[in-house]
């Protein structure tokens, strides 16, 4: 059975392929181009296009398959109910039989949004295997030291954004050990929904407090330290991978935004 301790968010694995060698600022660049391009033309042709980039950097990074989250069981029977609730939506095109009439119009809206989840999360993943946390501060003060012209409070948000990386693997951590904890204190498996139920909201209590727990610490141990500081502004060095990958991206972003206006 699959438990918490098989996810493995923004888990960073160690390598030497091109992927890794890039500048965090070009994955970050092709991640918000390509996700934003699909995410606003969501269709199928958008969606193969924005795969391709996807399935190079996969095949590029050499991850092996062991550090592929493994979502609990109980996910795939969500993610099955909430095919079925879309086939019962009907829409064209159907299929009319002497009995009734099928329309999968919304089974096909279902694949499609679900694809482009698979897509934007593929990204993410990939971005998290190749890319050490501590990187991902410098790239963002690179990225936006333009909005300091508009007075855009860059180093507040960069602090934030990167303490929202850092903080996930910390929660899913949390997770775990309230899982195991309750795992010791009712080790029966639940047999009733209403068991079920009553073990999960357990859990999502459980984790609000912790969660809200470590982020109080956190505000404290930046306020003793004097605040948000200045975040850090490291040298850029730009490579082979970095001018593929831009280009690669410049292409299919263009490609998507021909295909909205054909």
């Amino acid at each position: 059975m699959t438990t918490a301790s098989d996810l493995h968010l923004l888990r960073h694995v160690p390598g030497n392929s091109p992927v890794h060698r890039m500048w965090a600022g070009t994955k970050l660049l092709a991640v918000g181009g390509i996700g934003i391009a699909v995410v606003a033309e969501p269709t199928w042709i958008a969606q193969g296009i924005a795969a391709v980039p996807l399935v190079l950097a996969l095949l590029e990074a050499r991850v092996p398959l062991t550090a592929v989250p493994r979502p609990p069981l109980w996910f795939w029977y969500l993610i099955a109910f909430a095919g079925f609730l879309a086939l019962t939506a009907g829409g064209k095109p159907e299929v009319h039989t002497p009995a009734i009439t099928l329309g999968f119009g919304g089974l096909i809206d279902w694949l499609r949004f679900s694809t482009l989840t698979v897509i934007v999360l593929g990204y993410a993943i990939v971005l998290g295997w190749t890319t050490h946390l501590a990187d991902l501060g410098p790239a963002l003060t690179r990225l936006f030291g333009p909005l300091r012209i508009v007075r855009v409070p860059v180093d507040e948000v960069v602090a934030a954004v990167t303490l929202c990386v850092r903080c996930l693997p910390l929660l899913i951590d949390e997770m775990r050990t309230l899982y195991a904890v309750r795992q010791l204190r009712h080790p029966q498996v639940p047999a009733t929904l209403k068991e079920e139920i009553q073990n999960l909201h357990d859990l999502l209590v459980g984790a609000l407090v912790s969660a809200l727990r470590r982020a109080r610490e956190m505000a404290d141990a930046i306020e003793a330290r004097g605040g948000v500081g200045p975040a850090p502004r490291l040298p850029v060095r730009w490579g082979g991978p970095d001018y593929i990958a831009l280009a690669m991206t410049a292409a299919a972003v263009g490609l998507i935004v021909l295909l909205s206006f054909t």
